[in-house]
């Protein structure tokens, strides 16, 4: 299942979802069986259940590449100029006082 794939069909999982949880409040908010609203209750927390596990799936589905042109030219290096930049000075080169010792 590719990445398009899994969103499709987690946006389609979570409107069937959401459409069984507005149902299953309608029912909490007008009944007054309480087994009735017990099982709405167990519903709805189902529901939010199946809804959490669908965007674990869809996160875990590798993400689709960008397509890479056929004509692409390959990519520069750095001008001569950057190259004559000094280098930041890194956390690392702190902590050794600015040697190349060991630490």
């Amino acid at each position: 299942m590719s990445q398009v794939q899994a969103q499709t069909w987690c946006d389609r999982l979570q409107a069937k979802l959401m459409a069984a949880l507005d149902a299953a409040w309608e029912t909490i908010a007008t009944s007054d069986d309480p087994v009735l609203i017990k099982q709405a209750r167990e519903r709805a927390k189902a529901c939010g259940e199946f809804a959490a596990q669908a965007r674990k799936i869809a996160a875990m589905s590798p993400r689709p590449r960008p397509a890479r042109p056929s004509n692409a030219a390959p990519l520069a290096f750095p001008s001569l100029e950057s190259a004559s930049e000094p280098r930041p000075v890194r956390g690392l080169d702190r902590l050794k006082g600015g040697s190349r010792g060991r630490l």
